[in-house]
């Protein structure tokens, strides 16, 4: 996948690592020439020396190519910028930003974009979010400890039941929407393609969502 990141802090520099280490193509920026320093010399991206707000830096980037973008700096007005323009002007499918303060979280969730907060689960969870296409965190709960998953039901996995991609006290299925329609499902209820299912997960166990997944068909 293509994915961009703007800036090359803690968090954005370990995203980088992660991603390249799992064969992405990346391309992170940042003003300052001395944050690439983070990097090291193991990493085999594309570095771009430019302010996020730049146009130029969008375009350098190929941003209207990319799979996913993370506006990561440690300003939350830049990220929400930055954020925005690659949903809305460059159409980037996968757009996480960073927030420090909780209360831009709301401004965020209502442009369609997901965020993240603490620095070490956020390079797990964006990574996650970036890379694994057919899952879709749209929410996270409390301090994300609880993510609210969006998912369509893969046509492999047609067939199945609810209670297949069920962990009590993990992995719920919250609600079902058939042409249409929304219901919450029993685990008996069977899975049909097109199906799309919200899901309540917790953090720790989206590699066990991912497993079931697979083990179904779905993943």
């Amino acid at each position: 996948m293509n994915i961009i990141i703007f800036g090359c802090g803690r968090m954005g520099s370990g995203l980088a690592h992660r991603l390249v280490q799992s064969h992405h193509t990346i391309t992170i920026i940042d003003h300052d020439p001395k944050a690439f320093e983070r990097l090291g010399t193991s990493y085999t991206g594309k570095t771009i020396i430019r302010d996020a707000l730049d146009r130029e830096s969008f375009h350098e980037s190929g941003i209207e190519r990319a799979d996913g973008v993370a506006a990561v700096t440690g300003n939350d007005a830049v990220n929400i910028v930055v954020a925005r323009a690659a949903r809305q002007m460059y159409r980037v499918p996968k757009v996480i930003a960073r927030t420090h303060d909780p209360r831009y979280a709301d401004i965020y969730h209502k442009l369609g974009i997901e965020t993240v907060t603490n620095v070490a689960l956020g390079i797990e969870r964006i990574s996650e979010m970036l890379t694994f296409s057919h899952l879709d965190i749209i929410h996270g709960l409390g301090n994300n400890e609880v993510g609210i998953v969006k998912y369509e039901i893969h046509p492999t996995l047609a067939g199945h039941q609810v209670k297949d991609l069920t962990i009590p006290g993990e992995i719920i299925i919250i609600s079902l929407t058939r042409r249409g329609k929304t219901m919450i499902p029993t685990l008996g209820a069977t899975f049909e393609k097109g199906d799309v299912i919200y899901l309540a997960v917790e953090e720790q166990s989206v590699d066990k969502l991912k497993e079931l997944m697979m083990v179904t068909g779905g993943g």
